[in-house]
C-alpha cells in the first residue's frame, strides 16, 4: 500500500484486508520509503489519499515529489491487471494517470457523512454489484475528477460530485470518498481542518459526530467490499469470472 500522507493511513481498511487473508507493506514516500520500480511481487495495489493536490502547481511542480512514479505504477498496474484500488487522492491520481482531469470541485467541498448513488454498470462488477444502491460514505475532499479517463467504467455518482467511483479495465478500481477511517482519524482531520472548516461554516465536532453515527453503516457496506477486493487478489473472489494469473503466495503492495 502507498501512504502519500501520514494522516491517512490504512486503520479500518488494513484490518479488513488482514483479515481476509491479505499480507501488507506499507510504503511510505512521504517519509522517504522508495516506490518500487514495478509491481510483479506483489499481488495487489492500494493507493490511499492525502492533503495534496493531484495535479501539478501552476509552476508545473508535482502535488509530491512521488507522484509522477506513483502514476507511473498506477499506468503499470491497469496494463499488467494488478488489481488496484485508489482511495480519494488515489482515485484521482489514477484518474489523472490515464489521461482524466482533476480540478478543485465546481460545487465546493464535499466534507461529512454522505450517500453515493450506483451506477447500471455495477450490474457487472465482481466488486459494486454486491454494494447496496445508495451506500453509506465518509467525504473529505475539496478536488475532484471532472473528466474520467477514456474507456473507463463510471460505478457511482452523487448529485454533487458525479463521479464518486469508476474502474478501468477489469482489475483496478477508484473511489472518491473515504472508506478506511475511524472515529480518531476524523477527530484528527476536523482539528487539523478547523480553519478550512469555519470558512465552510462547518462545525468540527458536528461533522464529528455526524460521521460517528455512520460509521458502523460504512462498515457494514465497505468490510464486505474489501474482502472482495482481498479475494480477488487471492484468486478465491466466488462467482466470479476473472481470472488470478499470479497465485497465492505474494504480498500486497498498499499504501
Amino acid at each position: 500500500m502507498i501512504e502519500n500522507d501520514p494522516s491517512d493511513d490504512l486503520r479500518r481498511l488494513g484490518e479488513w484486508l488482514t483479515e481476509a487473508g491479505l499480507e501488507l507493506t506499507v510504503l511510505r514516500p512521504h517519509a522517504g520509503d522508495a516506490l518500487p520500480e514495478t509491481l510483479d511481487d506483489y499481488l495487489a495495489f492500494v493507493v490511499l489519499g492525502g492533503d495534496q493536490n493531484a495535479y501539478p502547481a501552476a509552476d508545473g511542480t508535482p502535488g509530491a515529489p512521488w507522484f509522477p512514479q506513483l502514476e507511473g505504477l498506477l499506468r503499470k498496474a491497469v496494463r499488467n491487471r494488478v488489481p488496484t484500488l485508489a482511495i480519494c487522492l488515489g482515485a484521482q491520481l489514477l484518474a489523472q494517470a490515464h489521461g482524466g482531469l482533476v480540478e478543485r470541485g465546481p460545487s465546493g467541498p464535499e466534507i461529512g457523512p454522505g450517500l453515493v448513488g450506483k451506477r447500471d454498470a455495477t450490474d457487472n462488477d465482481p466488486l459494486f454489484k454486491w454494494v447496496p444502491l445508495i451506500p453509506d460514505v465518509i467525504q473529505w475532499h475539496r478536488d475532484e475528477i471532472t473528466e474520467l479517463p477514456l474507456r473507463s467504467v463510471l460505478l457511482a455518482a452523487s448529485s454533487r460530485c458525479p463521479h464518486q467511483a469508476f474502474r478501468l479495465g477489469d482489475r483496478a478500481w477508484a473511489v472518491q470518498f473515504h472508506i478506511e477511517c475511524d472515529i480518531e482519524m476524523v477527530e484528527a482531520w476536523a482539528a487539523s481542518d478547523r480553519d478550512g472548516l469555519d470558512e465552510l461554516g462547518y462545525d468540527a465536532e458536528a461533522v464529528v459526530y455526524a460521521i460517528a453515527e455512520i460509521l458502523p453503516d460504512v462498515e457494514e457496506v465497505w468490510q464486505p467490499f474489501a474482502t472482495r477486493f482481498a479475494s480477488l487478489a487471492l484468486g478465491t473472489l466466488p462467482d466470479s469470472d476473472i481470472p488470478n494469473p499470479t497465485g497465492h503466495t505474494l504480498p500486497l503492495l498498499g499504501q
